[in-house]
């Protein structure tokens, strides 16, 4: 394999489209301790993983698709995907099966009536996706706010359906979800601001767009620690730890990014969310 052609070691989790399935099965770690759910089998982490793993591959292939290979604007790992999409393929229709038959057979029976919100998000979201790539250099703000959701969605119910006592609507209204759920929707949209307004000579644009990230951030890491403060439940405070380490990594990456590659930034980006588990597990001991 020519050199210039050698992708660095680090960057395989995210052309391979392992990075999104590693941050929810941490944090549905997270959730199951904050939650001490007495019982949360591996079944729950096997579907969660292989969901986020077949979502976001199918993504990737159709973003591939819709931009062409020969795209100056494509990404990484939409041409790494394109590149193999034989393989993709072929694991797709492996894991697709498995992840129906583990929820048929092996997950709660409360998971059915979560289905169909999770698959109208997820529909909704490919449906954008295709929009979006049609605009190459425009922000998808809506995309990355139903993303975000989507996944701090399927993340969180993968364990809130093993609180039988705790109604769908406890979720929705809890601090932990809220918080993992603007966190989630950050992290897309600072992502997906860095790629699409890379080199962009629109002050006005970029200083928005600066604005409608480093604001909520600010907010979010000051509601998070003020529930870590307010919380009477010292098991819980560990969680708002979290969120705040999260979102402060977010906005220290932000105000730096110029000194990485957007490749580089992607991946600190999955590490400003993997990073808060540690102080999670740190606080809680």
């Amino acid at each position: 394999m020519p050199a210039q052609s050698r992708k660095p070691w680090w960057l395989y989790p995210n052309l391979l489209s392992l990075d999104a399935p590693l941050v929810a099965l941490a944090w549905l770690y997270v959730f199951a301790k904050t939650w001490r759910l007495g019982y949360h089998p591996w079944e729950a982490y096997a579907v969660l993983g292989m969901a986020m793993w077949v979502i976001y591959a199918l993504d990737r292939l159709l973003d591939a698709t819709l931009m062409g290979d020969e795209n100056p604007t494509i990404q990484a790992r939409h041409r790494f995907h394109w590149r193999h999409r034989k393989w993709f393929r072929i694991a797709l229709m492996v894991v697709i099966p498995l992840l129906i038959g583990l929820v048929v057979l092996r997950m709660p029976v409360a998971i059915y009536q979560h289905l169909l919100p999770v698959v109208v998000m997820v529909a909704g979201f490919y449906g954008l996706a295709m929009i979006s790539s049609q605009e190459p250099g425009e922000v998808s703000h809506t995309k990355n706010i139903l993303g975000g959701i989507t996944f701090a969605f399927g993340t969180a119910i993968t364990a809130h359906v093993y609180r039988y006592e705790f109604s769908i609507h406890e979720l929705i209204f809890s601090r932990e979800f809220v918080c993992f759920t603007v966190l989630c929707i950050m992290n897309i949209s600072a992502v997906g601001m860095w790629e699409r307004t890379a080199g962009s000579t629109d002050r006005e644009k970029a200083a928005g767009n600066e604005l409608a990230l480093t604001l909520p951030l600010i907010l979010l890491a000051a509601v998070s620690l003020a529930y870590a403060a307010m919380e009477e439940q010292v098991s819980t405070r560990p969680f708002f730890y979290a969120i705040l380490t999260g979102a402060g990594l977010l906005y220290a990456l932000n105000r730096c990014r110029a000194r990485f590659t957007p490749d580089a930034l992607r991946v600190l980006a999955d590490l400003a969310l993997l990073a808060p588990v540690l102080v999670f597990i740190a606080a809680r001991r």
